[in-house]
């Protein structure tokens, strides 16, 4: 057996995967918090409880309506937005102008009420997501073999994120909301409508949520504490890439995933901590992040 520092290549290949599969998640989890904080300017703690609720409206879809996976990657998305319409139309809005210690405290709030909801609804043990015939079973790759799902989280992720960055960085859209993220008074007087951009934006960051919750019911099992369970390592990952910044979440994402597939490896009583030392380590030696900009 091909042996590299001491290992099986194929555990190590294997645990590679696996960091990928979690730094997919926290990429796009961590692009969609960006996005909100950098525009809306608020901490939302709720994005781990919309990555649940995209994954059960997923799993609504194909168990209630015999939705098949695909439509379910498209409509979860698209519902969950417009739900976020909804939530920032009545109560998101109301923290634009207050310290942000109330918008964390709301969100935080927001969030309990969706898993209480969820939870008393449909209990806490995992339900069973199928995924599409043409994904299952999976690849010899010689040295592994890889899971045709798993690899297709992977590549949509990677491909998602990069379109999410081309678009702000790019476009004349992204131009619009970096302009109305510094100044928003001057875009408006521009005949932007902001307040509108503001909305889009925040269901844009949720639908985000919502799409990695749909990828994530087959491998996680769809329960009301899936995304809890997440939240705490994304928010570490916003920090160390800097609040905010797009590029940094991707980079950040990916990188502290593969990082924490790795340490499973090499030192596993280590695994659960390492993305938490890294962010202290970051934070001491740059304080605005990896790829944050001083104040």
């Amino acid at each position: 057996m091909f042996m590299i520092f001491g290992y099986p290549v194929a555990l190590l290949f294997g645990q590679l995967l696996l960091g990928l599969i979690n730094g997919a998640f926290y990429a796009l989890l961590s692009l969609g918090l960006a996005i909100i904080f950098g525009m809306l300017n608020i901490i939302n703690f709720a994005h781990g409880a919309l990555f649940m609720v995209g994954a059960f409206v997923a799993w609504m879809l194909q168990n209630y309506l015999g939705l098949d996976y695909w439509w379910a990657l498209i409509l979860s998305p698209l519902i969950v937005g417009a739900f976020a319409v909804v939530l920032e139309k009545t109560v998101i809005c109301r923290l634009y102008r207050i310290d942000h210690l109330y918008g964390l405290l709301l969100t935080f709030g927001l969030a309990l009420i969706l898993e209480g909801l969820f939870r008393n609804e449909y209990g806490s043990s995992g339900l069973p997501y199928r995924i599409p015939q043409a994904l299952s079973g999976g690849a010899n790759l010689g040295f592994m073999f890889m899971p045709l799902y798993r690899g297709w989280v992977v590549l949509v992720a990677v491909v998602t994120c990069l379109a999410v960055w081309l678009v702000i960085e790019k476009t004349s859209i992204g131009a619009k909301l970096r302009a109305a993220t510094e100044n928003p008074g001057l875009v408006q007087a521009f005949g932007v409508n902001v307040p509108r951009m503001i909305t889009l934006t925040y269901a844009a960051g949720v639908a985000l949520a919502a799409f990695a919750g749909v990828l994530a019911a087959p491998i996680y099992s769809v329960n009301p504490n899936m995304g809890s369970n997440l939240i705490i390592v994304v928010f570490a990952v916003v920090v160390i890439g800097g609040m905010g910044s797009i590029l940094g979440s991707i980079v950040t994402g990916f990188g502290l995933g593969v990082a924490e597939g790795l340490t499973k490896v090499f030192y596993p009583q280590a695994s659960a901590t390492v993305i938490f030392v890294v962010m202290v380590i970051v934070l001491l030696a740059r304080p605005a992040g990896l790829f944050g900009k001083a104040a």
